[in-house]
């Protein structure tokens, strides 16, 4: 039996379906908002296993059928996930993640499947709900439900899950997913919005949010499936207090060292003595040591920032690491600066490349290019710990997307700019916040590097700690607290307003004060930070790197177009083979020329205006002879321009056969003589000779009659004498179609 039930969300039907499909999973919910149908299918085993975290996997795939697509590629079927897939599993993942119990060990799966798609109805909204509905009414322990939509600013006005296109006119993207009673998680981008308006923009969301709430939660009293008994871990008798009588003489000593390094260490020597002292008494227990441990460490670092107002570094509540900046650093890349902000180290580096250079976006929308790309990196050096290094992960995925999201606001547009740009984060150092210290770096490497942005944008992360009414919302956080604390809430922008937001609630909720106020003590840092940044490069520096492709603008008329192109792409490949450079063609006529060198630049500049020039009469052409024929030959003067050479204007003299003086791919000095309606060119290479002996005054018009000749001769030779010979001979005259006398 299936239940369902639907509601109007965005002037569009929302359904859940509970029991249609998938019913062996532990829960399964087909969730329909428009035309797009999504599939959550959520399985969880009853046996825990060893883990020191939740073992949690969310995987988002979308078939591409969905749109109507067939998959790219050797295989044509789906592959790897797309770094859009990579993104939608972590931003489902991380609203639900804290509703598990904190001690629940059992192996998790959900499984998010899209089956249509009608690019309307954006499909990571539904699939967020679908997760929600599947584990609300499935037997495994979890704590929603939850809901998740986007919002839109189109002309002061919110917009509930904006479509495609109205994203592209928006003046924020905006994710946000909560509970019923609060705030669980939020992310987007945004054109230089002001905090209070992201939290009208939050607030409109919940309203939605507890809407979608109130449909699972009637699903789930329908089916009223009782949830697995769920048994939090038991110590052995005695082994909490042993610990604690091991570690409280030192945690307070080891909460108080400031430096990374040594508290790490310190922390070790600790942990490594409960084990050696307890292990004989404890058997198999070591687990739940470093847990009972861990908890202690916690407890002791959250007691000190809220009762005695210390953090791990010993700074205030408000306070910013020291911040050191460089430029410049790599002299062949276009642009480079390292950012430190206390043990956070960025180097942002910045390469310019042409329109080839775009990232091609394939997903279930329409293919699209990207100019702006941004790509971070997280070695295990960067936090001293050695790990498998296995390429890109979703971590680095997300980080990069967002800095990504920071930056584009202030990318030049291509009309100013025609540049694709690709900033890379190198993290070299990693103690807190290691993705805004990119969007720093990012910044500052692209006005190193020339890029005409007007403004810098900086980035700072907030914590908080809470218990009961004490909280404390903390600056610029560390590494440990960030992980010991309730909240990562990061957000970037400019003087005039936020550009990216992103936030993690580790508790169920944020109300919508605390909300405000880190986004105040948010706004300050970042302004302080932007002092900063200001004061090592205030404006794009005036000049491109030498090593940069400079890049020269040619307009062609539309109709030229194809003749720039040339048949199958001949002429733009002859162009790039010749001189170098790359060229880039617009739908408009703009013709985009990059070359490392001057000379590269101006010689394809060169060869693009030959291609369109119009053939002006009286002027001196250098050309190349095609074809040699007994009347002559053709000569190309321009690309794809052949003119008629006649054998009576080859030379000065009378000459008998054309080869006497030319033949095929001789290089050759012409005067366009004229060019008649049907565009067929008449030329001479006789006015060129005799203007060179200085027997044409270039003052003088060159005509056709020849000196040595009577008048009635013109330059072709045929004419009135050739007549006048074939009516004696009886014959026809050259032109044909006359008649014998």
């Amino acid at each position: 039996m299936s239940y369902s039930e639907e509601i109007t969300i965005g002037g569009r039907t929302l359904s859940i379906e509970i029991g249609k499909v998938a019913n062996q999973a532990n829960g399964a919910a087909w969730v329909r908002y428009g035309d797009t149908i999504v599939l959550a299918a959520v399985t969880s085993q009853r046996d825990p296993i060893e883990s020191d975290f939740l073992p949690l996997t969310v995987d988002y795939r979308e078939k591409m059928y969905a749109s109507g697509k067939i998959p790219g590629g050797f295989f044509k079927r789906e592959g790897r996930p797309s770094e859009s897939e990579t993104l939608v599993s972590r931003l489902i993942d991380r609203p639900i993640r804290p509703l598990f119990p904190k001690d629940y060990r059992c192996e998790t799966q959900v499984l998010l499947n899209v089956y249509s798609a009608d690019m309307e109805c954006l499909p990571d909204m539904v699939a967020a709900i679908a997760a929600s509905a599947a584990l609300t009414v499935s037997d495994i322990p979890f704590d929603g439900p939850v809901a998740l939509v986007r919002v839109g600013l189109i002309d002061g006005q919110f917009i509930l899950n904006p479509s495609f296109d109205q994203i592209e006119k928006s003046e924020i993207e905006l994710v946000v997913a909560g509970s019923y009673d609060a705030i669980t998680m939020v992310e987007g981008g945004c054109k230089e919005i002001s905090e209070e308006r992201m939290i009208e923009a939050i607030e409109f969301a919940h309203t939605a949010i507890r809407e979608i709430i109130e449909v699972q939660k009637r699903l789930a009293e329908k089916l009223n499936v009782a949830k697995r008994e769920h048994l939090s871990i038991e110590y052995p008798e005695g082994l909490e207090k042993d610990v604690k009588n091991i570690a409280d003489p030192e945690i307070g000593r080891i909460c108080r060292i400031t430096d990374k390094s040594e508290r790490k260490t310190a922390r070790k020597e600790v942990k490594e003595k409960i084990l050696t002292e307890l292990e004989e008494k404890y058997p198999e227990c070591e687990s739940f040591m470093k847990e009972i441990y861990s908890d202690l460490f916690t407890a002791e670092v959250r007691r000190m920032m809220l009762e005695e107002k210390k953090r791990l570094d010993g700074r205030g509540y408000d306070d910013i690491r020291p911040i050191s900046i460089e430029l410049g650093l790599l002299p062949r890349a276009h642009g480079s600066a390292l950012f430190t902000r206390g043990q956070t180290q960025s180097l942002g580096v910045i390469t310019l490349g042409t329109k080839q250079d775009e990232q091609r976006i394939d997903g279930l929308a329409e293919d699209f290019f990207r100019r702006f790309i941004f790509h971070y990196n997280f070695p295990p050096f960067s936090t001293g710990e050695v790990k498998k290094f296995l390429g890109t992960g979703r971590r680095e995925v997300g980080h990069g997307n967002l800095a990504h999201r920071a930056l584009q606001f202030i990318v030049p547009a291509w009309d100013t700019f025609p540049y694709t740009l690709r900033v890379v984060s190198e993290i070299l150092e990693s103690n807190g916040s290691s993705s805004m210290a990119s969007v720093c770096s990012g910044s500052l490497a692209m006005m190193a590097a020339g890029v005409p942005t007007t403004q810098h944008v900086a980035g700072i992360a907030m914590g908080l700690v809470m218990d009961g009414d004490q909280t404390a919302i903390l600056t610029d956080i560390l590494g440990d607290e960030d992980h010991l604390g309730d909240m990562d809430f990061k957000v970037a922008g400019t003087r005039n307003g936020i550009t990216a937001i992103q936030m993690d609630i580790k508790i169920k909720g944020l109300s919508p004060a605390l909300m405000s106020e880190a986004l105040g003590k948010a706004q300050n840092a970042r302004f302080r930070i932007l002092d900063i940044m200001e004061e090592a490069i205030s404006e794009p520096r005036p000049e491109l790197s030498d090593y940069a492709p400079r890049i020269l603008s040619v307009q062609v008329p539309v109709d030229e177009i194809g003749t720039v192109i040339g048949p199958g792409g001949k002429m733009i490949r002859e162009i790039t083979e010749k001189s170098g450079a790359k060229v880039d063609i617009m739908d408009d006529g703009k013709v985009n020329i990059a070359s490392v060198d001057a000379e590269s630049g101006e010689m394809a500049r060169k060869m693009v205006l030959r291609l369109i020039e119009a053939p002006e009469p009286g002027k001196n052409y250098t050309g190349t002879v095609r074809k040699v024929t007994d009347f002559g030959a053709f000569v190309e003067i321009l690309p794809g321009k052949d003119g008629l050479l006649h054998i009576s204007e080859i030379a000065k003299g009378r000459i008998d056969r054309v080869t006497d003086e030319i033949d095929v791919g001789d290089e050759i000095e012409v005067k366009l003589l004229s060019v008649d309606r049907q565009g067929k060119m008449d030329l001479s290479r006789r006015a060129v000779l005799m203007e060179q002996d200085g027997e044409l005054p270039s003052d003088k018009p060159y005509t056709r009659n020849r000196p040595d000749r009577p008048s009635g001769r013109d330059n072709r030779g045929g004419g009135r004498d050739r007549r006048d010979r074939n009516r004696r001979d009886g014959g026809r005259f050259s032109g044909g179609g006359g008649r014998r006398d």
